[in-house]
């Protein structure tokens, strides 16, 4: 794949570099600051970008705020945000246009190579991966919709994560058609109408989160 890197840490983002490389990923921009993702994402149009929160100029949320402005010029364009803490200030704006291919990790992820490079091809491949803390952190500021059973929001959660209904199965133990099943009754409770678009999924997590 082609890949951007944002981050303005010396030694992460070279670290980042390298790990792609190796991986057989071409990087085809390492930048430091904002304005130079966005320019980074116009220019070279690349399968996926890698981006810090927290860069120059601002150094609050200046990454989130160009993978933005990059997507308005760029529609649908990769992006997998990488931060220190869990942030979701910002992170509504970053899922509202639907389009998906849009991932949110915590840097420790990095460390798990097979986790972060597995987000990386499912953002890359126009999925929606969000970190288990940070899908924590949101749904404890939300107001949970109570039609959605114990277990749909287990489901949905993991739907959250960029998981397939395989995935899911195996993750809670559970057979086909149950996962089937509970995808269809949270997909029916949220109001979404039937069709077998990944963009459904995206709208499913977001009408969740948004209560």
């Amino acid at each position: 794949m082609r890949v951007v890197v944002a981050e303005d840490g010396v030694l992460f983002r070279d670290g980042l570099v390298r790990l792609l490389v190796e991986e057989g990923h071409d990087v085809v921009a390492a930048v430091g600051d904002g304005p130079a993702l966005t320019d980074a994402i116009v220019t070279h149009r690349p399968d996926v970008a890698v981006v810090d929160v927290r860069m120059p100029p601002s150094r609050t949320d200046e990454g989130l705020r160009a993978a933005l402005a990059a997507r308005a010029q760029v529609p649908g364009a990769p992006v997998l945000v990488l931060s220190q803490y869990v942030e979701t200030a910002g992170l509504d704006d970053l899922l509202a246009d639907g389009a998906g291919a849009i991932g949110y990790l915590l840097k420790d992820r990095v460390a798990a190579v097979g986790e972060f490079l597995d987000g990386l091809r499912r953002v890359a491949g126009g999925g929606t991966v969000l970190d288990p803390a940070v899908i924590a952190e949101l749904l404890a500021s939300r107001r949970t919709p109570p039609a959605l059973s114990a277990r749909e929001r287990e489901v949905l959660a993991l739907m959250a994560e960029g998981l397939s209904n395989t995935a899911i199965q195996r993750r809670l133990v559970l057979s086909a058609g149950a996962v089937e099943k509970h995808i269809g009754n949270i997909f029916a409770k949220l109001g979404l109408p039937p069709d077998h678009d990944q963009h459904r999924r995206v709208l499913a997590v977001l009408a969740y989160l948004n209560g």
